[in-house]
């Protein structure tokens, strides 16, 4: 159990291409809220929620946090975690990500000792919202928001942070498919995502 990094599970989002709230759809049978939490609760004593809305649902024993600064994307959900967590990292996860992988996850934290982020680069594809980032992050944060820009990207690519890149050959050895990163945004999406559950059992796959 990692006790100096809290994992944050963003469940903000008002899953407008969804068409219904998609934190709550059931996958493997449980929601995609419930199932993303238990990956987490597995690997971090300490586990928030970041949300941007009230949730429809009654989440306990873990704490559940209102953006600090509102309408700033996963920027400011990121943000939130990284200033109201008592550790001086983070994980970051998403709740429309259903497939996160617990050896995965650890591998990550693992890189984070002298770094302010690390982040997987799958495909070429950065994934900001299943990263590591330290409390150096909070200024650039601040200084992106405050200038109503709030891409993270940006903000990993500027070079005035230190940025772990993770790429595929070291993610494929805990993930071959890169279904970790795989996000539910859309009904076609969710039924590729309800496929996959099918396939490979409840644990989505995982590598413990």
């Amino acid at each position: 159990m990692i006790v100096d990094v809290t994992g944050v599970l963003l469940a903000g989002g008002r899953s407008t291409r969804m068409g219904t709230d998609k934190r709550m759809l059931s996958l493997g049978g449980t929601t995609m809220l419930e199932r993303s939490l238990t990956v987490l609760r597995e690997v971090f004593q300490q586990v928030s929620l970041v949300i941007a809305e009230e949730l429809p649902l009654v989440v306990t024993e873990i704490p559940v946090w209102r953006d600090l600064i509102p309408h700033q994307g996963s920027l400011g959900g990121i943000y939130t975690g990284i200033r109201l967590a008592q550790t001086p990292y983070i994980f970051v996860g998403a709740c429309d990500m259903p497939f996160l992988n617990a050896g995965l996850i650890r591998y990550l934290v693992s890189l984070k000792d002298g770094m302010d982020i690390v982040m997987p680069r799958w495909e070429k594809n950065l994934h900001p919202t299943h990263a590591v980032y330290g409390r150096q992050c909070v200024l650039a944060m601040e200084e992106m928001m405050r200038s109503g820009h709030l891409s993270i990207r940006d903000l990993v690519l500027a070079g005035t942070l230190r940025v772990r890149w993770v790429e595929q050959p070291e993610l494929s050895q805990f993930d071959p498919e890169g279904w970790s990163f795989f996000n539910v945004n859309t009904p076609d999406d969710f039924e590729r995502a309800r496929q996959r559950a099918m396939r490979v059992g409840s644990n989505g796959g995982r590598k413990k």
